[in-house]
């Protein structure tokens, strides 16, 4: 009997195989600064700072309420101008993006502030410092650095102490730069030796100080306060220096703390009279800033100021407060907010109740030979 050999043929159902890909979930952050102008240089800086944390978002791909979150970049350019920074606060919006880095400046920070809130959009400014920006209440306005008051106390507690001073001059620019900063530290000088002999205004766009440094030089104060940006406190500077105010010690705040006033005022002899006041520590002084500064060197050559770090830290708390809620939506994660607590680049960040940073640091720095650093 002839046994027979079946060999069945193993059919292998081409069942195709399903690769659900994560599904993603556009995250828009709107950057509001001024990109064109005189002060277009400390925009790009905050835009950098903001697309270098979008960037590395993107790479880690972080999951949110399942979906995998892609962080887009628009940015608008307010130009420095309340009207126009008004204007980009609507479009925002408008747009439905759902976190804003900015305003620059406290004079486009502050009504933006009110649009914000009204269409409930969290606004975190990496710079802006007035002490108006959150006296309104607004639970959808943060700040990511310390305020004029805090810096104002700093500079004014320095002038004291260490430099002891007895009489000051103030130039107050209470335009969209400089708001708010000169009435700080005039306020912060009360009940201490120091007294205050004039004080003289000029604006944003002024190039021009030779009268108002005129005024000053009659009063022989022992120190000039500026309440404004580098543009202008260089400028004013080297007219300091024509006009044989080379004694005086130039103070300010973080607007004339910049790579920008280093760089405009080199090779003036006045330079080594500058003393600023800047929040958060030095870029030097930790590995993981240092490692950042590298970062951002290597991305953005020759472009930092000193915004960068702020709205860096700034987007990564939207990114934080978004996981933390399971939820990208600006109503839903806004309460998480003030749950967020890291360590930043230039300080912790933590907020308080009225969108303050928490425990901000200040260093203070001087200038010698040409450099700045550290003083305290």
């Amino acid at each position: 009997m002839k046994t027979s050999s079946f060999i069945f043929p193993l059919l292998i159902a081409s069942v195709p195989t399903l690769i659900h890909a994560q599904e993603v979930q556009t995250v828009k952050i709107g950057l509001a600064a001024p990109l064109t102008g005189p002060q277009a240089f400390y925009g790009k800086d905050s835009q950098n700072g903001a697309r270098m944390a979008v960037d590395e978002l993107n790479e880690k791909k972080i999951i949110v309420d399942g979906r995998q979150l892609r962080f887009e970049l628009l940015s608008e350019d307010d130009a420095a101008d309340p009207k126009q920074g008004a204007a980009v606060a609507q479009r925002f919006c408008d747009l439905h993006v759902n976190a804003v880095i900015g305003h620059t400046n406290s004079g486009t920070s502050i009504p933006a502030a009110r649009i914000y809130n009204q269409c409930g959009l969290p606004n975190l400014t990496p710079s802006a410092t007035s002490p108006e920006l959150n006296k309104s209440g607004y639970n959808t306005t943060f700040r990511m650095l310390a305020s004029d008051s805090t810096l104002a106390q700093a500079i004014a507690a320095y002038t004291v102490n260490v430099l002891k001073l007895k009489t000051v001059a103030v130039i107050d620019d209470p335009s969209a730069s400089g708001q708010g900063l000169a009435d700080a530290f005039r306020t912060a000088l009360r009940n201490t030796p120091v007294k205050v002999v004039t004080q003289q205004y000029t604006n944003d766009k002024a190039v021009d100080f030779s009268a108002i440094l005129t005024a000053v030089k009659a009063r022989n104060p022992d120190g000039i306060f500026f309440g404004g940006m580098d543009p202008q406190g260089s400028a004013m500077l080297r007219q300091m220096e024509q006009l044989g105010l080379t004694r005086q010690k130039f103070l300010g705040g973080d607007g004339i703390c910049t790579q920008g006033m280093e760089q405009r005022t080199a090779g003036l002899k006045v330079q080594d009279n500058v003393v600023c006041a800047h929040s958060g520590i030095a870029l030097d002084r930790t590995p993981a800033s240092r490692e950042w500064k590298k970062r951002y060197d290597a991305k953005f050559p020759g472009q930092f100021q000193m915004h960068g770090p702020y709205s860096y830290d700034a987007v990564l708390a939207v990114a934080k407060a978004m996981q933390a809620a399971n939820s990208v939506e600006p109503q839903k994660y806004l309460p998480a907010m003030s749950k967020v607590h890291f360590a930043g680049v230039m300080s912790n960040v933590q907020f308080d109740v009225r969108g303050e940073i928490k425990n901000p640091t200040i260093s203070i720095y001087s200038y010698q030979d040409g450099k700045r650093r550290l003083a305290n």
